[in-house]
C-alpha cells in the first residue's frame, strides 16, 4: 500500500483473552473502552497519576478531525485545512485523522468519562492540520508548508501517521526547522512489511515507529529498518471515527499516535527537557518482549523496544545530550547566510574578498586551523582530568540499552515480565486497579 492513509489498515474482531497478560481485569462499563487493550497494558490509571498531557499541543498532520466527537469535544483546536483553506476540526467522513487524535487525546464521555475511548494523554490539545494525500503519483510539494504551520502554531509534538514516497529539499528544511524550534516529530514506519522505512520515518530528526501486537510481537506488515527507533501497540486498536463513531484497525499509524501521546505526557511533566531528551526517556525505558531480550539494539524490527509510558515518567533517566537519540537534520541556512551566498554569486558584492588574493586567504585559514587544534587539545585534556572516564559509561546516553551500545546481556530496562509491565506488585503493574475517574474534560 503506497498511499498516505493506508498507514492504518482495517483489522478484524478483537481476539478473546489477555494473551501475555493473563486473565483480563473486570470489564469496564463500555465495550469500546474495554477493547482498548493498550490502556490496560500501559496501566493508564497509574500513568495518569503522573501526567495527563495538560498544557501540551500535539499537531496531527492527517485528515481533518471531528472536533464534535463526544470523546474529543473541547480537546481539538480549529487548526487549518490545506485542502480547502478552512479550519480542520469539522471532519464528518474520513476517519483516519480523528482516530489518531483520539488515541492521543481522547477523553471519553458519560458518567465518570467511562464510555467511549480514552487517549494516552487525555488533557492534551490536538492541532489538526488537514493535508492532501501524499503517495505514489501524488504531488508532495505541500508537506513543508504544513510542518511549518504546525511548528508556528505552538505544537511541541507533531504526529505524522503518513507515508510520503519521497521528501523534497523543502520538506527536509521544514524538518530541520522543527528541530531548531524544539518540536518532536513522530512518524510511522509504513505498512508494507518491507525492509525499508518510509521516506519520512527514515529522515534525520524523526522518531520512527513500528507496530506490535498485544503479546509484544512485531506486526507482520510493519516496515523495518536501521532507522526504526521505537515500537508501540498497532494491532486491533479501537479509536474514534466520525463516519461510524468507533472503529478497530491495525497499522503503524496507530503505533505512531501512541508514541506521540507518550511524548505529550513527558513534555507536560518535564517541560524543561528538549525534544531529543524526551526521545531519550522513551528509548531508555523501552523494553523487549520475552524471548527477545538479547537482541542487539537498535533492532530493525523493534528499534530500542516497546514504549512504557509509566517507566518513562517515573524512572531515574540521565538527561542526556540535547539531541538525545535523534540525528540532527541538515540545518536551514539563516537569512543572513543566504544573503551572503546570494551576493557572492554576483559581480560586485565580493570585491573586498577578491582583493585579498587566494594565497592570503589560504594562509589565514591555515593559521586559524592551527590555533583551533591547539585549543581543542587543551580543552579535551582539561575535561578528562576533571571528569574522569569519557562519556558513554553505563547509565548515561550511550550506556546499556541506549543508542550506540550493543549489550551482550539484557539491559537495565529489559528484565521485566513483559514488554508493557513493571515489576509485580509495584506501582503500575498489570492488571491495574479498577479505575476511579479518568482525567479529561
Amino acid at each position: 500500500m503506497s498511499f498516505t492513509r493506508t498507514l492504518r489498515a482495517v483489522g478484524g474482531a478483537v481476539v478473546a483473552g489477555a494473551l501475555l497478560f493473563g486473565s483480563a481485569p473486570t470489564a469496564l462499563a463500555d465495550q469500546n473502552r474495554d477493547d482498548q487493550w493498550p490502556l490496560k497494558a500501559f496501566d493508564a490509571e497509574s500513568v495518569w497519576k503522573e501526567s495527563t498531557g495538560k498544557g501540551v499541543t500535539v499537531a496531527v498532520i492527517d485528515d481533518a478531525v471531528d472536533g464534535s466527537h463526544p470523546d474529543l469535544m473541547g480537546n481539538v483546536l480549529p487548526g487549518k485545512s490545506f485542502i480547502d483553506g478552512g479550519t480542520a476540526d469539522h471532519e464528518q467522513t474520513d476517519d483516519h485523522g480523528t482516530g489518531m487524535a483520539s488515541i492521543i487525546a481522547g477523553h471519553g464521555h458519560g458518567a465518570g468519562k467511562a464510555n467511549g475511548v480514552m487517549g494516552l494523554a487525555p488533557d492534551a490539545k490536538i492541532l489538526p492540520v488537514a493535508t492532501p494525500e501524499f503517495g505514489a503519483g501524488v504531488d508532495n510539494s505541500g508537506l513543508a508548508e504544513v510542518i511549518r504551520y504546525a511548528v508556528d502554531h505552538d505544537a511541541s509534538v507533531i504526529n505524522m501517521s503518513i507515508a510520503p514516497t519521497f521528501l523534497a529539499d523543502a520538506d527536509k528544511k521544514a524538518l530541520a526547522y522543527a528541530a531548531q524550534k524544539d518540536v518532536l516529530v513522530v512518524a510511522g514506519a509504513g505498512n508494507e512489511g518491507a525492509n525499508k522505512l518510509s521516506a519520512l520515518a527514515s529522515a534525520p530528526g524523526v522518531v520512527a515507529v513500528g507496530a506490535v501486537d498485544k503479546a509484544g510481537q512485531v506486526w507482520q506488515k510493519s516496515n523495518s529498518g536501521s532507522e526504526l527507533m521505537l515500537s508501540a501497540p498497532g494491532v486491533k486498536i479501537t479509536s474514534a471515527a466520525p463516519s461510524e463513531q468507533y472503529r478497530e484497525a491495525d497499522g503503524t499509524s496507530d503505533a505512531t499516535a501512541y508514541v506521540s501521546g507518550a511524548a505529550a505526557l513527558l513534555r507536560s511533566k518535564f517541560p524543561d527537557l528538549t525534544a531529543g531528551q524526551i526521545a531519550n526517556r522513551l528509548v531508555k525505558t523501552a523494553a523487549l518482549p520475552p524471548g527477545q531480550e538479547n537482541l542487539k539494539l537498535p533492532d530493525a524490527h523493534y528499534g530500542y523496544g516497546i514504549i512504557r509510558p509509566y517507566s518513562a515518567l517515573t524512572k531515574d533517566v540521565p538527561t542526556g545530550s540535547k539531541n538525545g537519540p535523534l540525528k540532527t537534520p541538515k540545518t536551514e541556512p539563516s537569512a543572513g547566510a543566504g544573503g551572503a551566498t546570494s551576493g557572492a554569486s554576483g559581480s560586485g558584492s565580493d570585491q573586498n574578498e577578491s582583493r585579498l588574493g587566494t594565497g592570503a586567504i589560504v594562509g589565514i585559514a591555515a593559521g586559524v586551523l592551527v590555533v583551533v587544534a591547539i585549543i581543542v587539545i587543551i580543552a579535551v585534556r582539561s575535561k578528562n582530568r576533571r571528569n574522569g572516564p569519557p562519556p558513554g559509561v553505563p547509565g548515561g546516553y550511550g550506556g546499556p540499552g541506549g543508542p550506540g551500545f550493543a549489550p551482550q546481556q539484557p539491559g537495565p530496562y529489559q528484565q521485566q515480565p513483559g514488554p508493557y509491565q513493571h515489576q509485580p506488585g509495584a506501582p503500575g503493574s498489570y492488571p491495574p486497579v479498577p479505575p476511579t475517574q479518568p482525567p479529561g474534560q
